[in-house]
């Protein structure tokens, strides 16, 4: 495993974003898990964070991209805090775009933020994690509407490896059914690989012997082939 995602594992249960107990999901399975990427909240974490991002995306992708997308609404901050951190680890500026959730009818208009889209614009997709497809349901039509637009890619900051709508796990179901690549920073095997039964640098062990068996419980009835 990469340097940068052992730290990245750390970083989310610093930050109190990936958490570990019993959690009710909105599909509504009991998950001994729970990832909210709305716990970013200092400018240092969000600059962190976009670091990590930047790194997968660059990994994944290389520099054939030209606008990062981030799906309202907490894409917004992700996609600001990515292009930011591309720029300084890369040195090629990356657009940002973001939509709203309703229309703007005055000053510059639209349904968009930030950069506009035009024919030939290769973009990345960034969310934070996807369980369903649901938000790309939503984005994947909002993109095709601005023109000939190039979709090079989706990235996540987590990869649940649960069921989708189907027997793969949304990640894979969403690059069938719309032809583009996803990817996460991380997965969650290699989460329980980087903290199962090993302290945190304050000493804590998350993924005890009891979340393990929890997790393996959970994985069992909902993995993803």
């Amino acid at each position: 495993m990469e340097q940068y995602k052992k730290e990245f594992i750390q970083f989310m249960v610093e930050c109190n974003v990936l958490k570990f107990g019993e959690f009710t999901l909105k599909s509504g399975r009991k998950s001994p898990f729970f990832m909210n990427a709305g716990a970013y909240i200092t400018g240092s974490q969000l600059g962190r964070l976009g670091e990590y991002y930047a790194q997968a995306i660059h990994n994944a992708y290389g520099d054939d991209f030209d606008v990062l997308f981030g799906p309202a609404y907490k894409g917004i901050p992700l996609s600001v805090a990515t292009v930011i951190a591309y720029s300084k680890l890369y040195g090629k500026e990356i657009r940002y775009c973001s939509n709203r959730k309703e229309a703007k009818d005055h000053g510059e208009g639209g349904i968009l933020l930030g950069s506009t889209l035009k024919d030939g614009d290769r973009v990345v997709i960034i969310e934070d994690v996807t369980t369903s497809g649901k938000s790309i349901e939503e984005t994947f039509p909002i993109l095709k509407a601005q023109g000939n637009i190039d979709i090079k890619g989706l990235m996540v900051s987590l990869n649940r490896e649960e069921k989708g709508k189907g027997t793969k796990c949304a990640l894979d179901e969403i690059k069938d059914l719309y032809g583009f690549p996803t990817g996460a920073i991380v997965t969650m095997s290699e989460v329980v690989e980087a903290l199962y039964n090993k302290p945190l640098a304050d000493g804590r062990i998350v993924i005890d012997d009891k979340i393990k068996a929890a997790i393996d419980a959970y994985y069992k009835e909902y993995g993803a082939e």
